[in-house]
C-alpha cells in the first residue's frame, strides 16, 4: 500500500528530529542525524543546516509494515507556510508534532486550520515528554479546547501494544451501531479497527500519542499504529491523474516537476497530455533526500520527479486532476535592488525562483523590480539564494503592504485594436464580484455576433495576466468580467489582436468607472493569548488599530482575544505586543480577507499613480483610417466603436 505522509510543526517542536528517528527506525537511513549537529538527512540544503530550520520541503521513502510511505518534511517557520501548503495538497495523512513542554504555539494553530481546509487526516505526536515541565495531559486538554474535542488519547495503546477497554468504548461511543455491539459484548476487534480507520479518514477523530523524538521514545510504536490506522486505495488501472506539488532544479540546473500520481500509471516514453500539447516523458525519478533513483514506471500513489515539464507549476493538475487552490497569500512586498547587475539579469534570476515559489509574484514596473513576501526571514533566504545560485548581491527596499482594487458599480469598457491588417473589438462589462472571488468571467455574447472560438480566446486573455487598477496600480480583484459583444474581421483578425482589445477594454472600463473604483486593503485575522492581568493594557492599543474583536474568552489565568484589523496598522504593532506582554503572550496572525481601505485618500496620494503613464496598461484604443492606425484616447473610444450594444439586448 502506498501512502503520502507529511509532518508539520511549529518551529523547534522537534519535527526534523522526529523525521530522523522515523527514517532511522525504518532503516531508510543508516546514521541518525541531528539538527544541532547540522547533519539531518532531510535538511540537506546549506541554508537549512546553517540556520537549523527546515526551509524547503524534503522527501524520503521508507517502509512501514507492508506500506511504502512517501515522507514529506515541511517547513515549520511561518514565512515558509506557502511551501508547506503546497505539500499539504498531496498528503494522505499528516503527523502534527506538538511540544509537550511549550504546548500549542501560534503557528501550530495555523497548521491546524490548513489541515482542516485540506481535509487531511491528522495524527498528533506530543514530543519532548522527557523535558522538565512537560505536561502532555495539559497540552491534550488545550488541543481539545482549541482544536477539536475529538482528540483521541491513544497513549495507552501505544504503551501496551493493544487498545484498552476505555479506548475501545471511547471509539464505540461515536457510532450508534458500534456502541450497540460494544454494550452487547459483540464487537470484534477487526470491526472496531475498521470503524476507527474510517473515522480517522473522515477527520472525525484525531489519534494522539506521545514520546521523545530525541531519544526515540514512542516513535516506533507511533509509526506502526499510524500505518495500521491509515488505508489508501489508489487505482493504477484508472485514467491518468496527478498533481504537481513542487518545482525544483537539480545541481545541473534541470527543472524538475514533483508529481503525486493520484490515478493511473506513467511510463518512460509515454506522452503526457498538457494544455500546450503532448510532452514525451524521458525520465522518472524517485527522490530520497537529495539522491534519486530512475524508474521506468510510476503508478497511482507514487511521488515522482519529472524533468522537462516547463509549463507546469505547483498546484497544476495532470490528466483528470483539478488544480489546487492554495490559501496562503503574502500581504507584503519589497523592492529588490541590485546595482551591480542589469535589470534583465536580476529578473531572470527572480523568475527562476518564482518558478519554484509562485507566491513571489515577481514584477517589474516602471523600472522597479519587486517580489511578494511573507516576512523578514523569507527576505533573508531570498538574499542568500540570489547570492549562492546566481552570484547577485541584493538589498531590499522597505516592506510595504499589498493593496488591491475593485469596482463598486458596473462599468462598460471598450477595447478596439486595428492597426493595418489587424482587427478586433471587445465590449466588456466590469461588475462587482463576491468578496474573495478574484476575477471571474461569463459571456453574454451570442455566437451570431462573435464566433465561439473568439469568445473562448477572449476568456483566456482575461485570465492570462494580472490586471491593474487605476487608483494605485494595485492588482484587480473581485470583479466579474462579462463579454457583451465583440467583432472580428474574416481576413485580418489574429489571436493577438483580441489580447490587445481585451487588455484595453478592461483598462478603459476602469477609467469609465471613475469614482466607483475602490481601493482594498488586506485585513488580517489575529488571535492573542495573554495572562488575564494584562488584558486591560491591550484594549486601548487594539482600539487604535481599528481592530474588530470578539468577546474575550477567559480560561484559568489566561485570556484569548480573536479579531480582525487592517494589516497596515497591525503589522508594525506585533513587536509592540511582545514588549507590552514582556514575552508572556502569544500572537497568531493570518491573512483573512480584503476590505475597503480605511485611508484611501492617503494611500492614493502616497502612491501618486498615473494610470495613463505606460503603454503597457493603456486604456486607449487603436483605429484605422486611410491605411494607417491611429490612437484614440480612452474617453473618446465609445464614439469611434464599431459594435453596438443595448442593455436589453
Amino acid at each position: 500500500m502506498k501512502k503520502t505522509i507529511g509532518i508539520l510543526a511549529h518551529v523547534d517542536a522537534g519535527k526534523t528530529t522526529f523525521s530522523e528517528q522515523a527514517l532511522y527506525l525504518t532503516h531508510a537511513i543508516r546514521h541518525l542525524g541531528r539538527v544541532d549537529h547540522r547533519d539531518a538527512f532531510l535538511d540537506d540544503h546549506p541554508m537549512e543546516r546553517q540556520r537549523g530550520i527546515t526551509i524547503f520541503s524534503g522527501q524520503a521513502v521508507l517502509e512501514v509494515g507492508d506500506s511504502t510511505v512517501y515522507w514529506l518534511d515541511t517547513p515549520g517557520h511561518v514565512d515558509f507556510s506557502a511551501e508547506m501548503e503546497r505539500a499539504l495538497s498531496v498528503m494522505d495523512a499528516a503527523v502534527l508534532v506538538v511540544s509537550a513542554a511549550e504546548g500549542v504555539q501560534p503557528h501550530t494553530e495555523t497548521l491546524w486550520h490548513l489541515l482542516q481546509a485540506y481535509r487531511v487526516p491528522v495524527f498528533v505526536f506530543l514530543n519532548k515528554c522527557d523535558r522538565e515541565g512537560a505536561d502532555p495531559d495539559g497540552v491534550l486538554r488545550a488541543m481539545r479546547t482549541r482544536f477539536s474535542p475529538a482528540m483521541l488519547d491513544c497513549r495507552s495503546w501505544q504503551t501496551a501494544g493493544a487498545p484498552d477497554s476505555e479506548l475501545v468504548e471511547a471509539v464505540a461511543s461515536l457510532d450508534d451501531a458500534l456502541l450497540e455491539r460494544f454494550l452487547a459484548d459483540d464487537l470484534p476487534m477487526d470491526v472496531w479497527r475498521d470503524s476507527l480507520r474510517g473515522m480517522i479518514a473522515r477527520r472525525e477523530v484525531f489519534p494522539v500519542m506521545a514520546g521523545s523524538a530525541l531519544f526515540g521514545e514512542g516513535v516506533d510504536t507511533f509509526l506502526r499504529l499510524m500505518d495500521e490506522l491509515t488505508v489508501t486505495a489508489y487505482d493504477p488501472a484508472a485514467p491518468l491523474a496527478g498533481r504537481v506539488f513542487r518545482v525544483r532544479r537539480d545541481e545541473k540546473g534541470t527543472r524538475l516537476c514533483f508529481v503525486k500520481l493520484t490515478a493511473g500509471a506513467l511510463r518512460v516514453k509515454d506522452s503526457l497530455p498538457l494544455a500546450e500539447g503532448a510532452v514525451k516523458i524521458n525520465e522518472l525519478r524517485v527522490y530520497h533526500g537529495e539522491k534519486y533513483r530512475s524508474v521506468q514506471q510510476a503508478e497511482a500513489g507514487d511521488l515522482v520527479a519529472i524533468p522537462g515539464l516547463d509549463s507546469l507549476r505547483p498546484g497544476d493538475g495532470i490528466g483528470g486532476e483539478t488544480r489546487a487552490a492554495f490559501h496562503t497569500e503574502p500581504m507584503l512586498a519589497a523592492d529588490v535592488l541590485c546595482p551591480d547587475a542589469t535589470p534583465q539579469k536580476l529578473m531572470e534570476a527572480l523568475r527562476a525562483l518564482e518558478d519554484e515559489d509562485p507566491t513571489l509574484a515577481v514584477e517589474q514596473r516602471e523600472g522597479v523590480i519587486s517580489a511578494r513576501i511573507m516576512g523578514g526571514m523569507q527576505l533573508d533566504i531570498l538574499r542568500e539564494e540570489l547570492a549562492d545560485r546566481f552570484g547577485l548581491k541584493v538589498t531590499f527596499g522597505p516592506r510595504r503592504v499589498l493593496y488591491r482594487e475593485t469596482v463598486a458599480a458596473p462599468a462598460i469598457g471598450i477595447g478596439h485594436y486595428e492597426p493595418l491588417r489587424h482587427y478586433a473589438e471587445v465590449w466588456l462589462r466590469l461588475c462587482p464580484g463576491e468578496p474573495g472571488s478574484g476575477i471571474t468571467f461569463r459571456s453574454l455574447c451570442h455566437v451570431d455576433d462573435l464566433a465561439l472560438n473568439w469568445q473562448r480566446l477572449i476568456e483566456t486573455h482575461v485570465f492570462e495576466k494580472e490586471h491593474r487598477g487605476v487608483l494605485t496600480g494595485s492588482p484587480l480583484t473581485d470583479v466579474r468580467v462579462e463579454l457583451l459583444i465583440g467583432r472580428s474581421h474574416p481576413k485580418h483578425t489574429e489571436g493577438g489582436d483580441f489580447r490587445q482589445a481585451v487588455y484595453r477594454a478592461i483598462r478603459q472600463g476602469l477609467m469609465q468607472a471613475g469614482e466607483n473604483n475602490m481601493l482594498l486593503e488586506p485585513i488580517c485575522g489575529f488571535e492573542l493569548r495573554v495572562p488575564s492581568e494584562l488584558y486591560g493594557a491591550l484594549t486601548a492599543p487594539l482600539s487604535s488599530l481599528r481592530a474588530a474583536c470578539e468577546a474575550p474568552a477567559f480560561e484559568g489565568d489566561t485570556v484569548t482575544v480573536r479579531g480582525e484589523a487592517p494589516y497596515a496598522l497591525f503589522a508594525p504593532w506585533q513587536e509592540s505586543f511582545l514588549m507590552l506582554t514582556h514575552g508572556r503572550g502569544s500572537l497568531r496572525v493570518w491573512s483573512s480577507r480584503y476590505a475597503p481601505c480605511h485611508n484611501t485618500e492617503e494611500i492614493v496620494a502616497e502612491k501618486a499613480y498615473n494610470p495613463l503613464a505606460t503603454l503597457e496598461d493603456t486604456p486607449d484604443s487603436v483605429f484605422c483610417s486611410h491605411g494607417a492606425g491611429y490612437n484614440v484616447p480612452w474617453n473618446e473610444v465609445p464614439a469611434h466603436a464599431h459594435c453596438e450594444w443595448e442593455s436589453n439586448s
